[in-house]
């Protein structure tokens, strides 16, 4: 199918992004690497008035080391993210699940940010940010503002973003020598997420000292695994320990029920992918 019509804007900057959202009012769309955004439009499932394109704003792509973190910028591509050194030694949890998303075309063109800021609950960005407790960093007409992973998503494809606010980067704490794994249930390959667990944990003389689990489709946001990472804590790091946690991983949780699965099987799914996640993440 056509999309409707549009007209097209690429601001080099991202105060030119801004203006330009503010100035086109809400019926505007932002478009990132455009891997989500494309196939609503075809289907005209959204019909802005306006698309503003981030492509040319190279302020907004790349990785840096900033001290006790390491910041991502929103326009930094899946490919990018999946073989930055930085990620793979202070967030490895990132760079497992980013390895999961799609496939390689869609990875050089799709974008971190753009990936946060759509908000799918079966995206499998989501979960790993909110595990590892990043902060986002958000630029409207007011300035900037960070707003914490935990409060960034709001509901199904919603963010905490003001309309005439851009996603710009993404702050991460470092988590350097933890080990991390992402488990992914999918009825075909490069398909969404049913149901995914990321699940990074530190470990001190064979015990588990510290354990972030989040787990991807199990509500209208991404959610973290508390009753498991609790049990986890100060246990020996052994099959069993991590089984009688793994019990725990669906509670809290309110899974949506629909031709992929219904809200039971989502939660039975929830105890055996956090049980593989956190094995494989133990044993390295």
């Amino acid at each position: 199918m056509i999309p409707a019509p549009f007209d097209y804007l690429a601001p080099s900057t991202v105060d030119e992004a801004i203006r330009a959202l503010s100035e086109a009012g809400e019926d505007a769309k932002v478009i990132a690497g455009g891997q989500s955004l494309l196939p609503v439009l075809r289907l005209r499932m959204a019909a802005p008035t306006t698309l503003i394109d981030l492509g040319r704003i190279a302020e907004l792509r790349g990785v840096r080391d900033d001290g006790d973190a390491i910041v991502i910028g929103a326009m930094t591509t899946h490919h990018e993210v999946l073989h930055d050194p930085l990620i793979a030694d202070h967030a490895e949890l990132l760079a497992k699940a980013t390895a999961t998303v799609a496939d390689p075309q869609v990875r050089h063109r799709g974008t971190f940010g753009g990936s946060l800021a759509h908000a799918d609950p079966a995206g499998d960005l989501l979960a790993p940010t909110l595990a590892l407790g990043a902060d986002m960093v958000v630029r409207g007409m007011d300035g900037s503002r960070t707003v914490p992973a935990a409060e960034f998503f709001s509901d199904f494809f919603t963010t905490a973003m003001r309309p005439d606010e851009i996603l710009v980067e993404v702050r991460v704490p470092k988590h350097t020598g933890w080990r991390a794994h992402y488990e992914k249930f999918n009825r075909v390959a490069q398909a969404w997420s049913i149901v995914a667990v990321a699940a990074t944990v530190r470990t001190e003389g064979g015990n588990i000292a510290e354990a972030r689990i989040g787990l991807t489709n199990m509500a209208s946001v991404p959610v973290r695994a508390r009753a498991v990472e609790e049990a986890l804590v100060g246990q020996p790091a052994t099959a069993d320990a991590i089984r009688a946690a793994a019990e725990r991983a669906a509670e809290g949780t309110s899974p949506a029920a629909d031709n992929n699965a219904d809200a039971e099987y989502r939660q039975h799914l929830a105890r055996v992918l956090t049980g593989r996640a956190l094995t494989s993440a133990v044993t390295g």
